[in-house]
């Protein structure tokens, strides 16, 4: 049994053995959930302590890695560029999107409101600030005040600086620093994958609280969210059809029937790595020079998750929704951003790991609490399963639309950074 099925599993049986508990045995609730609550608490705490180390190490080396690959020659320039666009897009859908869908079909107020009151201490949203104090909020005085407060922005702002910074210093200590940052981050992997080792019983233990709590109104909000958050993905999937039309000149039914066994790996697997043979031998039956494919198309399964900034920044909307904090547009601009770069930084990690490393500063930026991200994480195989597909369609799309605009001089630059690697 896989690991992300076995903390659903445990968010199954913990639900329902709470709403059981409550039916049939309420004088039992309180003590069972002083057992459960601080194990609960723990975990969470758990997670929440690797996030701060972890975004900055990921930023920092995901930048050094760009600035790296842009100087490997033009269609890698390109390439970056289309995929920081796609990125931004992405980001910028779900801002418009995922609040639409939530008025056309709402999370129920009876659901939300026992949700929030189940959730093991969970504060109440907080006030977003002012136009002006948000943006003279956004540099931070102290970046270490920053990070102990989790403001997030302000601290992702001070990274930015700092990575890009690094890029222009001596080549010797650059490399030296960006070493630095890529042991910090391998070494906070580790410590997350302990705590994701842990996670069936953190989950089991946070499911019975809210369980117990909440009631069954907890599964039908569990399923509200799945269905709105899977459906941000798909609609970024249907996006990588026109992009390949549009900017690959490739036919929709042509490009479909290529994307098509690339897709069922990515449904099997979850993982665009295991995607990527396919996805070469399809980018070839495109007309993509192999030389082209075999720069641009790994480029984009290691660096681009097409759906992350999407359907992170849908569930971060949702939690706000769900904790009724109130999304300004200076606020959404920025959550916007934050989602971007975030999703970035994440690329190359697993999705259980990701998702809370991603959505943490989102949620910071809301002014929601990340004890949320502890259950749905445990609901993530469905919508993880919209991610890939939607990242594999999009990787497709992305290298045939890098291929059609590039010329024979780069295309002859593709070929000497492949026989480089």
């Amino acid at each position: 049994m896989s690991q992300p099925t076995r903390i659903l599993l445990s968010l199954v049986v913990g639900l329902a053995l709470g709403v059981l508990l409550a039916a049939q045995a309420p004088s039992a609730v309180p003590g069972v959930l002083l057992g459960a609550e601080p194990i609960g608490t723990a975990w969470l705490n758990a997670l929440q302590m690797t996030i701060i180390p972890l975004v900055v190490s990921l930023l920092v080396t995901g930048i050094a890695a760009t600035a790296q690959a842009v100087r490997a020659g033009r269609i890698a320039a390109r390439a970056i560029a289309v995929i920081l666009t796609i990125m931004g897009l992405s980001a910028v859908l779900a801002a418009f999107l995922t609040p639409l869908l939530l008025r056309l079909a709402p999370l129920p107020v009876d659901s939300a409101a026992a949700l929030r009151a189940a959730l093991i201490g969970a504060p109440a949203a907080a006030d977003p600030p002012g136009l002006l104090a948000f943006f003279t909020g956004l540099v931070p005085t102290n970046v270490v005040a920053a990070a102990a407060n989790s403001a997030f922005l302000s601290l992702i702002i001070f990274t930015l600086l700092f990575a890009f910074a690094l890029t222009r210093i001596e080549a010797e200590r650059r490399v030296a620093l960006t070493r630095f940052f890529e042991a910090l981050r391998d070494t906070v992997l580790v410590m997350v994958n302990w705590i994701i080792w842990a996670a069936p019983v953190g989950v089991f233990a946070l499911a019975l609280t809210v369980g117990a709590r909440a009631g069954s109104a907890a599964f039908g909000a569990l399923v509200h969210y799945i269905l709105i958050v899977s459906a941000v993905g798909v609609v970024v999937t249907l996006l990588a059809y026109p992009v390949a039309m549009i900017g690959g000149r490739i036919g929709l039914v042509r490009f479909g029937r290529a994307a098509l066994p690339a897709q069922a790996v990515a449904v099997s697997t979850q993982s665009s790595l295991a995607c990527l043979p396919v996805m070469l031998k399809k980018a070839e039956e495109l007309d993509v020079p192999a030389a082209t494919g075999g720069v641009v198309l790994p480029l984009a399964v290691v660096m681009m998750r097409a759906t992350g900034p999407a359907m992170n920044l849908a569930v971060a909307i949702y939690v706000a929704t769900w904790f009724g904090a109130p999304i300004g547009a200076a606020t959404l601009a920025a959550a916007t951003v934050v989602a971007m770069l975030t999703s970035l930084g994440s690329v190359s990690l697993p999705g259980q790991v990701s998702f809370i490393s991603a959505i943490a500063p989102i949620n910071a930026v809301f002014g929601v609490p990340v004890a949320p991200l502890g259950l749905l994480v445990a609901v993530e195989t469905l919508p993880d399963i919209v991610r890939t597909l939607g990242n594999v369609t999009m990787d497709l799309a992305v290298t045939t639309t890098v291929s059609a605009r590039s010329g024979p001089v780069a295309r002859d630059e593709a070929d000497a950074v492949l026989a480089e690697g």
